[in-house]
């Protein structure tokens, strides 16, 4: 199983943003993860953009967004900045897409959210073509009518879908190279999403799909554990606003955010990470979250989480 670590813009801070941006891609490649993974926050700085600046920064790590929505993007405007990007990370960008949730495609892009699976079913007839290497896309289906040629990079880019429900799955399984979890517990993955994805790409003739599990982490004593779920809650809970991902935690053990944070002491933590190994995660997005009463605290508990997490991520034990 490979780690790698979520990294996010600072909020605020914008004269220090980029450079903060290039700083941690740097910190993530130097301290041995796989993979820097860049969530696209509504209100923040534009994913792509990042990791096309992270791609000049660094040499080895995998670069991926985690995840774009795409009703914000047509697919040809998706693939140009996609490819673009590609070329700035040599070839090493995976493209992580989802179709959103409705609070954010009707609510804030005011936008229609209506059938998402076949949304994505028809963004996939145009953008996977595109994303294969130079030439022409030619698609016409109930929402595109595309007659574009395309020579940006002879790289194909990888593309990884946020998928939770039944379809979006068997999509994800027959389609693209896996999905990306969030919400997703150890019990969920092992009984619903690994058999649900694996078949979809068996069927389809595709090799066995990556299986990202996104995941936050607190390493803390265990007396400040349950502070650690409660700040957890606060900070990242909102599955009831979805129904995405309450039927995805119907298949699991955990009942929100506080319960699936990776939350105790380093045998706590090791535990965790071996579980999801074991489940058939093939990718572990970790989110650290610091936890303290001071800002001091805060750095500091950072740093002990991510010291600990890269221990793990070089080890023999997770193929480092």
């Amino acid at each position: 199983m490979r780690i790698g670590l979520q990294v996010t813009p600072e909020r605020g801070n914008y004269p220090e943003k980029v450079a903060r941006l290039v700083a941690d891609a740097r910190r993530v490649e130097q301290d041995g993860f796989a993979t820097a993974w860049v969530p696209q926050i509504p209100d923040e700085f534009e994913a792509l953009t990042a990791l096309a600046l992270m791609g000049q920064a660094t040499e080895r790590i995998e670069l991926a967004t985690a995840v774009l929505p795409i009703q914000s993007r047509h697919p040809v405007a998706m693939a140009q900045q996609a490819l673009s990007t590609q070329a700035a990370c040599n070839g090493r960008l995976s493209l992580g897409i989802g179709a959103s949730h409705h609070w954010i495609v009707e609510s804030m892009l005011g936008l229609s959210y209506d059938k998402p699976a076949k949304q994505m079913r028809d963004y996939l007839d145009v953008l996977l073509p595109a994303l294969a290497g130079p030439g022409t896309v030619e698609v016409a289906n109930d929402t595109y009518r595309v007659h574009q040629p395309f020579d940006i990079t002879d790289r194909a880019t990888p593309v990884i879908l946020a998928a939770l429900a039944p379809v979006m799955l068997r999509m994800a399984g027959e389609r693209a190279s896996g999905t990306l979890l969030w919400l997703a517990d150890e019990k969920a993955i092992a009984e619903y999403i690994v058999p649900s994805i694996g078949k979809a790409a068996a069927d389809a003739g595709r090799p066995a799909p990556r299986i990202i599990a996104t995941v936050p982490l607190t390493l803390c004593r265990p007396a400040d554990i349950d502070g650690a779920r409660v700040f957890a809650a606060q900070r990242l809970g909102h599955a009831e606003f979805s129904p995405n991902y309450q039927r995805l935690l119907e298949h699991g053990d955990v009942r929100d955010i506080d319960e699936l944070l990776m939350a105790g002491d380093e045998a706590d933590v090791l535990a965790r990470v071996r579980g999801f190994r074991d489940a058939g995660v093939t990718d572990l997005a970790v989110r650290v979250l610091p936890y303290g009463a001071s800002t001091a605290e805060r750095v500091a508990s950072r740093e002990r989480s991510t010291s600990f997490l890269a221990s793990l991520a070089t080890s023999a034990e997770f193929g480092g």
